[in-house]
């Protein structure tokens, strides 16, 4: 049955597998599952076609059969329901890595995401560096006890699973701000993951989208 997500005709990451369709590709990568791409313009994700897929208009979406999901989260835990290789097979295993999941989407992204957009609107506003601050210290605390319970292990919590694919994705948007750098386990915790065969798929067809878009 074929498998169809949606992304950004032209992505604000600038190719840099920021955008939350680069978490669905890198778990279908992960467990071999072929899936079409379709691309949508800030417009169309507006527009009633889109909304009757993800009611807040944005992206990714996946469609398989009669299913429609929205959400990165829920398609990513989706499919490693679906199929082998992104969650243990032990109950107690599988619980933990989905806890992760939901560490990474709870607790971790949402300072991180925060930052990031402050840095883009909030620059030039008074407020500015004392907005700033309060974020990063957020977030320092949020590393440091990442760190601690990551120590020397290569994953989150023995093989690599969809736990895993969620922080490093939402980790990756702190590089070149010197906040991971801080903790080299998890500077080198991002870039295991991203040596993953699955996950330089995943980001070459991101970034093959916005090249098309940006010579076309």
């Amino acid at each position: 049955m074929t498998v169809t997500i949606t992304a950004f005709e032209r992505s604000p990451d600038r190719g840099r597998g920021l955008a939350r369709d680069m978490r669905v590709r890198w778990a279908l990568e992960e467990v071999g599952q072929a899936y079409d791409v379709r691309l949508l313009s800030f417009g169309a994700m507006k527009q009633p076609a889109h909304l009757a897929l993800h009611p807040f208009g944005q992206i990714p979406t996946y469609e398989e059969g009669d299913l429609a999901l929205f959400e990165s989260g829920a398609i990513v835990f989706h499919i490693a329901e679906r199929h082998a290789g992104l969650l243990p097979d032990d109950a107690n295993a599988r619980a933990r890595a989905i806890a992760w999941m939901f560490a990474a989407l709870n607790t971790l992204e949402p300072p991180i995401f925060e930052r990031a957009l402050a840095t883009i609107f909030e620059r030039d506003e008074p407020w500015y560096a004392q907005r700033l601050r309060a974020l990063e210290d957020s977030i320092g605390k949020r590393l440091g006890a990442l760190s601690s319970r990551l120590g020397d292990a290569e994953w989150l919590d023995g093989a690599f699973s969809a736990g895993d694919l969620l922080m490093v994705t939402v980790l990756r948007r702190l590089q070149g701000s010197g906040l991971l750098e801080d903790y080299p386990n998890l500077s080198a915790y991002v870039a295991r993951a991203e040596a993953r065969p699955a996950y330089q798929r995943a980001f070459d067809a991101q970034l093959a989208v916005f090249t098309a878009a940006s010579t076309g």
